[in-house]
């Protein structure tokens, strides 16, 4: 597959609408219109197409801004919807070109520290974070720290507003987005694993589409070594009228 990071507002018609019915293709309770007013909070989209038939595989949004925080300015990137078409699973495209993107828009726009909030209703999400980040919260095997406890929850509270439940560190969306069957459940074999053991106690209604918050900060000395070798496939991104190829 190949991939471009595009800013949102150089979107295609025809691009909106593809992404609309993959999103579509994977999740119940998606709208037409809740669709567009996501998007319209986020300012980059990574696409993921096919090589040959140049169709549309995935796409991940993200919006990244600047903030202040206990007057610490900070950037900060917000992961809006992603999807992978399960045929292309075995393709490491999303990680490899969404960190090689978070790489590239850390160095051109990013200033001082970068941190990375997420919000997870499927373990496979949550699972993309010890893959490649070592230090994550909230995890099993570490009381997630005050000070990052207070940012996450100081960041969700601004994004997400009432929707944000700061007891459970759980966002409830009025109108959830819920994996279609075949891709929510945890599959055989896999409730072994500590981290998503730790997923399905700290989200018990991930099914309801209930999203667990995360945060991580994002730089080199942060990733695994697979995340590592994934940060520095950056070296490989051209510039094609403001646009990004992975």
């Amino acid at each position: 597959m190949k991939s471009l990071l595009i800013p949102v507002q150089k979107l295609q018609p025809s691009d909106r609408t593809a992404m609309y019915v993959l999103l579509q293709n994977y999740f119940k309770g998606i709208t037409w219109d809740g669709f567009q007013i996501d998007l319209e909070r986020k300012n980059w989209v990574l696409l993921l197409r096919d090589e040959t038939s140049n169709a549309l595989k995935g796409f991940s949004t993200l919006m990244l801004c600047q903030k202040t925080f206990l007057g610490e300015k900070i950037s900060v990137v917000y992961s809006g919807d992603t999807i992978v078409d399960p045929s292309a699973w075995s393709s490491t495209t999303l990680p490899r070109s969404w960190i090689a993107a978070i790489n590239f828009l850390r160095r051109h726009y990013a200033e001082n520290k970068l941190y990375w909030l997420l919000i997870c209703s499927g373990f496979r999400t949550y699972r993309f974070l010890p893959t490649f980040w070592q230090n994550f919260y909230p995890r099993y095997d570490v009381t997630t720290p005050a000070e990052v406890k207070n940012l996450m929850g100081n960041l969700a509270r601004e994004y997400y507003g009432n929707l944000y439940q700061e007891t459970t560190g759980i966002v409830q969306f009025s109108h959830p987005q819920i994996l279609r069957e075949g891709l929510i459940e945890i599959p055989s074999g896999r409730q072994t694993n500590p981290h998503i053991q730790f997923f399905e106690e700290k989200n018990p209604a991930y099914r309801q589409g209930d999203e667990l918050v995360c945060l991580t900060e994002i730089s080199y000395d942060n990733l695994t070594r697979a995340g590592q070798r994934m940060w520095e496939s950056e070296s490989s991104l051209k510039f094609v009228q403001d646009c990004v190829l992975i």
